[in-house]
């Protein structure tokens, strides 16, 4: 039963870690770029990219190996519930910590075309209105760079 457990929890970590390694929206090799004027700059708070629930897998997972480790027989399979269910507890309170929001700035730029664009991103102190930039990709994955 118990290697039935640990054999669920290391597929469950495989699962996740495939997924974060996708990224969808990307194409290989190729990116649009246009160019523009900054007309206007808002800040705003964009959610942090942490995954929710991984502090809490990785804590259970941690405090399921610790458990292992202490006394034989029932007592071992009992100290690693406990640890599971403590890791998982500890890990979701450190994660909270870096799910705050981060600064970034809502951007519109006029292309040459007139056409207006807004493109949201992380914080960037080197741009500013009236200054000429760059629109590198599209959807999601664009952002606004000095030209």
């Amino acid at each position: 039963m118990l290697q039935r457990i640990s054999s669920y929890l290391s597929s469950l970590v495989l699962v996740l870690a495939l997924a974060a390694c996708a990224s969808p929206g990307q194409q290989a090799g190729e990116m649009e770029i246009r160019s523009g004027v900054i007309e206007q700059i808002t800040a705003v708070e964009l959610s942090t990219n942490h995954h929710a629930g991984v502090g809490a897998v990785i804590g259970g997972l941690t405090g399921v190996g610790l458990g292992s480790l202490i006394g034989a027989g029932t007592g071992r399979d009992v100290a690693m519930v406990a640890g599971a269910i403590g890791g998982a507890l500890a890990g979701n309170e450190i994660q909270k910590k870096y799910d705050k929001p981060v600064p970034g700035q809502q951007i519109i730029v006029r292309t040459g075309s007139g056409v207006l664009v807004s493109v949201t991103q992380p914080l960037n102190p080197d741009l500013r209105p009236g200054q000429r930039v760059f629109i590198e990709g599209s959807g999601e994955g664009s952002r606004v760079v000095p030209r």
